[in-house]
């Protein structure tokens, strides 16, 4: 039985149009593209796995991007910053010899 997702997401007609736009955009990033396409599909009623299998993603992905969206709305869609050490590169530095 599939699981029924607690984050029932309803959107503002901002939302909505700039979701829209942003799904439509070809010279988006992809990952911008799925996002978008994920909370709107979430906003039309569809399930975690409908959603999962219309866009060949997997379902986790869907169920972080849906909780992020309910709990963020726009802002939740951005990248948020990845923890670790920084870069130890240089863009300057050269290195050929």
């Amino acid at each position: 039985m599939p699981r029924k997702s607690p984050f029932i997401i309803s959107l503002t007609g901002y939302e909505k149009v700039a979701l829209e736009s942003a799904a439509r955009k070809y010279t988006s990033p992809y990952k911008d593209v799925v996002r978008a396409k994920i909370v709107l599909l979430a906003a039309q009623g569809y399930s975690n796995d409908e959603i999962a299998l219309r866009l060949d993603t997997p379902r986790q992905i869907v169920s972080k991007w849906r909780k992020r969206f309910f709990q963020d709305r726009l802002m939740g869609l951005q990248d948020q910053p990845r923890g670790g050490r920084p870069g130890c590169f240089s863009p300057s530095a050269d290195h050929r010899s």
